[in-house]
């Protein structure tokens, strides 16, 4: 009896398998995943893979970074540009925060940019180094821009055990504009010079100066460097075409930017608890609008101040 029921048993899971396999191999199962798919709004069907398939996205045609093209008629060069983009475009929940914060943070930095010459592109290069979240690195590289401690300093950023200028994203932004002018002077390229943000001046110039030649795409570099401008120029094509990679986000989804106001301060502060709350907030507020206070207290030097962000 029991070897009965057990035969009964396999024969209707292997009926009902057969019946699922069918079902996918017909138009009805994919009909209805592309369906599922569908943006309502625009009528557009994101290029993502269905069910089990993994399908990669096209490399466009043209592809350039500051204006400077990429060649992509080298295979090499078509082959890293497409690994990075399908690595970008697979990494979902990270690429879908970063679209995210990129709405209440690039607006900023574009402004800073433009001020100073800089190419509107780089305003993806903090996407990559830090995900524009306020880390520190193995290296000890910080903030948005992943600025190294003798980097700051030599741009004008201040850096002391009570500040960090660093961790200020606006202040950090204006320090990258002057190493990326610095080193577009030395090298000439754009490209280049956002090379060089990864390997350093004098490691890039080394490298240029050893295998003879002046192209990025050229030069044999450590697996970093070899794969940063690759990764820079697939983030710029994703953040500009979300849909087409499968990124779908209502505007309401999108972080915005905060309402804030300043305040001016020139007298030292013993308690920064006790300055935000005699300021309508409170301590977690305050150091989030200014993760470049880096203690519990402000020392102020006389003749010196800071302007510390408050909700509006």
């Amino acid at each position: 009896m029991k070897g009965n029921v057990s035969l009964y048993v396999s024969i209707a899971t292997l009926v009902i398998l057969l019946g699922y396999i069918t079902y996918k191999e017909s138009g009805v199962g994919k009909a209805a995943a592309v369906e599922a798919m569908s943006d309502n709004t625009t009528g557009l069907v994101p290029e993502i893979p269905t069910g089990f398939v993994a399908k990669p996205f096209r490399i466009p045609e043209k592809l350039d970074f500051a204006q400077e093209p990429v060649p992509l008629h080298i295979n090499d060069v078509r082959e890293r540009i497409d690994r990075e983009l399908q690595i970008n475009s697979y990494l979902h929940s990270s690429t879908l925060f970063i679209i995210k914060r990129a709405n209440r943070w690039l607006p900023q930095i574009e402004k800073i940019l433009k001020e100073n010459g800089v190419p509107d592109d780089f305003k993806y290069l903090p996407l990559i180094e830090s995900a524009l979240l306020n880390q520190t690195s193995p290296r000890e590289a910080v903030g948005f821009w992943q600025i190294m401690k003798d980097a700051g300093k030599a741009y004008g950023l201040e850096i002391t055990k009570q500040v960090d200028e660093r961790y200020d994203p606006i202040k950090s932004t204006y320090a990258a504009c002057k190493y990326l002018k610095d080193a577009h002077r030395k090298f000439g390229s754009w490209t280049l010079a956002a090379a060089s943000y990864n390997r350093g001046m004098t490691g890039l110039q080394k490298a240029i100066d050893n295998q003879k030649v002046n192209s990025y795409y050229d030069l044999f570099l450590n697996d970093e460097t070899s794969r940063y401008i690759f990764r820079l120029i697939a983030m710029k094509e994703i953040m500009q075409n979300p849909l087409k990679y499968g990124f779908v986000l209502a505007e309401e989804e999108l972080y915005t930017e905060e309402k804030i106001q300043y305040v001016e301060v020139k007298q030292s502060i013993k308690s920064l608890v006790d300055f935000s709350l005699s300021k309508g907030t409170n301590y977690k507020t305050l150091k989030r609008l200014n993760p470049w206070l880096r203690e519990e207290d402000l020392t102020i030097k006389k003749g010196k101040s800071y302007k510390i962000a408050l909700p509006a």
